[in-house]
């Protein structure tokens, strides 16, 4: 299914492109744009990130590696101040 009909890009292409990344990092940050680029192809309109995104985070590959969930660490609190 043609996703990006701009850039000509489908979701066949945005799965592979995730699994292109994956198999050579497996911690990269995937994004739209990386994408984009490793399919030698740029965003026009804009219109179809929605859909792009939505490709994406269908593909299993997105899943954050097992080692890496929960790393993320509560905000600090803010201090107030002594005045």
């Amino acid at each position: 299914m043609i996703v990006c009909s701009c850039s000509g890009v489908t979701d066949r292409d945005i799965s592979q492109a995730i699994a292109w990344m994956r198999a050579s990092d497996a911690y990269t940050l995937i994004t739209p744009g990386k994408i984009y680029r490793a399919l030698g192809k740029a965003p026009r309109c804009g219109g179809c990130i929605r859909l792009f995104v939505e490709r994406m985070r269908s593909d299993d590959r997105m899943e954050v590696p097992a080692e890496l969930q929960g790393l993320r660490q509560p905000a600090p609190a803010t201090l107030a101040r002594a005045g």
